[in-house]
């Protein structure tokens, strides 16, 4: 069976109590920016779920150490899953994707 990335979903907030749907197994994940499609963030996990609610937003300040929380911080965010049979794969297949979108990137340059 071939894998395949799932659809891009809405990034949960916990605020509105929200969840994350991913696999709690290792794979790759990719999180954008929902308005511009700008890439967040983009590994490979031996727990995709987990990895996922790790995603935050440094603090822009000191004053928001405290008070309001990440939460407010984050944009918009839609992410995908690409779930692997072990860790190792998942690593394969996140550097081959890295090689392709830098070979793509030097013939669109």
């Amino acid at each position: 069976m071939i894998a395949n990335w799932t659809d891009w979903k809405h990034y949960p907030r916990a605020s509105r109590g929200e969840s994350i749907e991913a696999p709690i197994g290792p794979g790759i994940f990719e999180v954008r920016v929902a308005q511009t499609g700008a890439l967040f963030a983009f590994d490979a996990s031996d727990n995709l779920a987990q990895a996922l609610a790790k995603i935050s937003a440094p603090p822009k300040s000191f004053i928001s150490w405290f008070g309001r929380g990440d939460a407010a911080m984050l944009p918009e965010l839609e992410y995908r899953t690409f779930s692997t049979t072990t860790r190792a794969n998942a690593r394969i297949a996140f550097e081959r994707m890295i090689d392709r979108r830098e070979t793509y990137m030097r013939g669109a340059a």
